[in-house]
């Protein structure tokens, strides 16, 4: 499975050119990258398709050198579970 990145943006489309998965990050005024929206299609579901979502998002959120915010559903469940810095929650 190949995602593609963007800017703010991370998300897997099958060969129809249908969104299958997808995770939007947008940067605030502050500099954080707030979480907002995690998808995944049906199809996708019980495969881990969302916590990668996640750990390429808040990867490439580091990257930029701004801070992750966690404020999707599964964002904040994720990041109670599996991210350290749990202040950013």
């Amino acid at each position: 499975m190949i995602f593609k990145h963007e800017n703010s943006r991370i998300y897997y489309m099958d060969e129809n050119g249908k969104v299958l998965a997808e995770i939007l990050f947008p940067t605030e005024a502050d500099g954080t990258a707030n979480i907002t929206h995690t998808f995944v299609d049906d199809s996708l579901r019980g495969q881990g398709v969302a916590g990668k979502l996640m750990e390429m998002a808040v990867e490439q959120i580091k990257s930029e050198q701004k801070t992750p915010k966690f404020t999707c559903s599964y964002a904040i469940k994720w990041a109670e579970k599996n991210y350290s810095n749990s202040n950013t929650l």
